[in-house]
This record gives C-alpha cells, structure tokens and sequence, in this order.
C-alpha cells in the first residue's frame, strides 16, 4: 500500500485548517505544513493534530509549495491549500488509488464555496486541478496565482471522484479585495513581457462575462452566479488595465558616453533638454576627459529637472567597457538607454527605447549618419531638427519615422558583429547577470559584440528597432584599429567557451557606487 504525505502551505488560517487537518487523517501517512509565520492560533491548531510544522518565509505561493513538497519524506505527494478540505467521495477515491497506485498523477475536481452556497456552475466549476501525483514526475510551475502541478512530457493521469472542497469567499468584499490583490500581481509579473490594449481589455472582460455566466450557465446559481461572474470580469478588466499602465511606466537611465569632445556633448546635451519623456536620470560616462567636459556638465546641470551626473576616471587610454561599467553601477533604474557622446537625440527618443523595452530583449537603435559639413554647423548653430531632404545626410531612409513601420519592420538577429553601442538600450539586471561589458578589451573594437555573445548566451536576444528610436550620429575620423586582432580573439574565446559572466566586469563597482563627480 502506498503511503502518501500531505503538504499544507498556510499563513493565518485558524479558521479552517482544522477542518483541513481532520480530513486528511485517513489517508495521509504524514501531514507536512509550511506557515509563513502566521499571526493568529494556526500553528497551535496544527500542533494539536500532531503535523511536522515548518516556518518559512514566504516569496510567492510556487516557491512556498514547491518548498513544503522538497520537505516531505514520501514521494507521493498530496498537496492542498489551508482552506480546502477531501469530501467523503473524494476521501475513498484516493484510498482506492492507495491499493495499487495505478497512475502517476491524479486530477479532482475543487468544488468552491460562496457564502454558504456551493457553486457548481459557471467559471468556478469543476474547477480541475492535479493534486495527488508522484513528485520525481512533477512540480509545481506556471504563474504565481495560477501555479499548478507541472508533469513530465507524456505523464498519464487518472481523475478521481468526489470533490475537493474550498471554502473560497463569504461575501462581494472578498471577492473585490482579491481580485485587486491578484490583478496587482499579475500586471507585476508579466510587466515588459505580455502585450495589452484598451480594445484587449474590452473584449478580454466581455468574454468572460459572457463565458462565466452564459456559456458555463452561472446563471443557474441566481443571485451568487452573477456576482461570482461579474466579480471575475471585473478581476479581468482590472489586471489588464494594471498591465496596460505597468507596460507604459518604465524608469530609464540614459548614459552618455564621452571622450574630450565638449563641443558635440553640448549638442547632445541641448537635445536632452527637449526629450519627452525625460529619463529618470542622466549619467555622463566620460572616459577620462580635460576638465573642459566636466565644465559643460556643471553648466547644464541647474538647466535639468532630473539629475544629471558625471561619471568620470582617469585617462589610461581607451577603456569604454571600464567607463560604462562604472555608469551602469551609478544607475538607479531598472532600464538602461545608453548613447555615445556624439548623437544627437530627437524629442521622442527616450519613449521610443522605452516602446521597444521588453523582458528577455536588448534593443539596438539606429543611427542617421551627419557628413561632416553638416556635422560642423551642427555644433555652431545647435541645430537640433533634420528633413528627410536636408544636405549633408547619409543613409536617409532612417531619418522616417513611424510606429506603425516599427511594428512591421523591427526584428530579432543574432548577427554579434551588427552591434553598434552607439544606440542601445537593455535591462541593468540581465547586465548583472553576465557581469557587465569585458574590462579584458584594450582599444577600439568588438566590446560590444562579445557583450552581445554572452547576453545571447543567458537567452537575451538583440532586437533591432526600425522607424522608431534613431539618433543623428555627428561625424568623426575614425578611430585606430590597431588593437582589433586582439579584441577579436576575445570574442571568438566567448563564442567557443559559450561565455556567460565576464570574469573582469562591472562586479567591481556595484558595492561601492560612489564612481560620480558629486554633480547633481
């Protein structure tokens, strides 16, 4: 016979863990309850049935029952929330699984309480979940709010009779709070990565109305299936509409990267005073500039409603991976747009980086080429404004924007030497994660794309924006090329090694963040 462990993930659940308890005394060979600290009697209550009580701090309820399942000495695995319990058909189905086990896994239907009415119609029911199963062929996985069992490929299942009972919601208030609680969780957790509009959300709310309470006749529940109907809709309505506003709502750093050429960086700057939106902050990563720079800044800085700080070390020849480094350690945000000193940014340029800002995403800019004619009366005159016909432009076709040839143009590559980190933008914590651009690299050449290699490597792929998000790049000579060979091999090596953190990267400034000039 087969002896199974029940696990239990509580926190202030005096109310209904003894019912909880009590139905499981016939078939559990242990009890396993994992308790966030709970305020009320629900540890003394699970004392006096004799349970294994574990406290834990809690982080998401995945992680909380994937924890209470690691504690348990069987592996077969039956596991229920505080506020559930086994109906008596339910408590001799799984007595009969006991005998011979025949499955690996074993679905039942939860039948879930509003009031004192239970709701067998409508979106709540039968409401199929996985709950008993053998643990070496699952975990639980999916989204929090929504995690359940996650089988092996190919793993069968047997539903069982009899019902899993859930004392669910006594009233419309409960129902309202959660479903606040949940749709604040689910626009936190899908934020950068999932796509909503308003038309989305209308029809999103309409059909689950419509599928609660007339496809899946909640209508036959009376007075309890209208509101359990509306209240799910409205739950709808209200994540999406959290989701929409989380997707617009991106703090931004913009790092402007410098080296002795004040002259374009006083361009640069005059264009980041018309950026609509502005970024949170802007960092000036200057690669060991005269003091002239340092000037220009201290001269911009009261012109600015955002901080506005130079990041500075001393001039020890060509060092962009150590400079950004420090800069993005100084950054406050969680989304880094980084610039060169040289390119001259549209109005729209912050929310077109930030349009394009997804989870799992680097996104790489274009730039509309200035000869250097145009380049010189640039930083005489402060043009900031360029026609698709203005003389002294290069490669115009960049020079259109349009949202709706973003969509259709822009695409993923994974081509490492179409880089340019004179426009990009990425999340500063898969920056973390590979340790930041590669101090390794001496000279011009390829930092930007073994930095690529390794973000690649973590999963985050290069994603090139078109008609959106292109700065007007001011002309300079060339740099020397002389230490490219060299760099290059650093590059191959990440390729082969399939290179992931940089052993001599940004880990080096995180602790102690006070890499800034002290201008504000």
């Amino acid at each position: 016979m087969i002896t199974i462990s029940a696990v239990i993930i509580t926190y202030n659940e005096e109310k209904c863990i003894g019912r909880c308890l009590g139905s499981l005394k016939s078939v559990a060979g242990e009890i396993v309850v994992v308790d966030s600290f709970s305020k009320d009697r629900t540890k003394a209550i699970c004392l006096e049935h004799g349970v294994r009580f574990i406290e834990h701090p809690f982080t998401s309820h995945k992680e909380q029952k994937n924890f209470a399942i690691a504690q348990a000495n069987n592996d077969y695995i039956l596991s229920l929330d505080g506020d559930e319990y086994l109906s008596r058909e339910l408590t001799v189905s799984i007595k009969a699984v006991l005998q011979s086990w025949p499955y690996p896994a074993y679905s039942m239907n939860r039948l879930n309480q509003y009031g004192s009415k239970w709701i067998r119609h409508g979106s709540w029911y039968p409401d199929k979940k996985i709950r008993l199963w053998d643990r070496r062929k699952g975990v639980f996985g999916g989204r929090n709010l929504h995690e359940h069992v996650l089988l092996d490929t190919g793993t069968p299942t047997m539903h069982l009779k009899g019902d899993l009972l859930h004392r669910a919601y006594q009233n419309a208030s409960q129902l309202i709070n959660k479903a606040q609680q949940y749709s604040a969780i689910f626009a936190k957790e899908m934020a950068f990565m999932k796509r909503v509009s308003t038309v989305k959300i209308f029809y999103k709310t309409f059909f689950s109305f419509l599928k609660g309470y007339v496809l899946k006749a909640g209508f036959l529940d009376g007075y309890e299936g209208l509101v359990i109907a509306t209240s799910t809709a409205n739950g709808v309505f209200y994540k999406y509409a959290k989701l929409l506003e989380a997707n617009r709502s991106i703090d931004t750093t913009l790092i402007i990267t410098t080296y002795n050429r004040a002259d374009a960086l006083d361009v640069v700057l005059a264009s980041a005073l018309e950026l609509n939106p502005m970024p949170r902050e802007i960092i000036v990563a200057d690669d060991g500039s005269l003091e002239d720079t340092q000037q220009l800044i201290e001269k911009y800085v009261p012109r600015f409603s955002i901080p506005l700080r130079q990041c500075w070390h001393e001039d020890r020849g060509f060092r962009l991976s150590a400079i950004r480094n420090r800069a993005i350690a100084m950054a406050t945000s969680p989304y880094i747009i980084m610039i060169d000193g040289d390119m001259v940014m549209p109005p729209e340029f912050i929310g077109d980086h930030q349009r394009a800002a997804w989870k799992g995403r680097m996104v790489q800019g274009s730039r509309v080429l200035l000869d250097k004619e145009l380049s010189s009366e640039v930083t005489e005159s402060r043009q900031l404004r360029f026609g698709i016909l203005s003389a002294g432009i290069k490669n115009r076709k960049n020079l259109v924007r349009s949202e709706a040839l973003f969509s259709l143009f822009s695409y993923y590559s994974d081509n490492i030497y179409r880089v340019r980190g004179a426009n990009m933008s990425f999340w500063k914590s898969d920056v973390m994660v590979v340790n930041g651009f590669n101090e390794d690299f001496t000279g011009w050449g390829r930092e930007d794309s073994e930095f690529v290699v390794r973000m690649n490597n973590t999963g985050v792929r290069k994603f090139h924006m078109k008609f959106i998000g292109f700065a007007y790049h001011l002309f300079h000579e060339e740099n020397t090329r002389e230490t490219l060979p060299g760099n290059q091999q650093l590059v191959d090596k990440a390729v082969a090694d399939k290179s992931v953190r940089a052993k001599n990267g940004i880990d080096k400034y995180v602790d102690t963040r006070d890499h800034g000039s002290g201008l504000s």
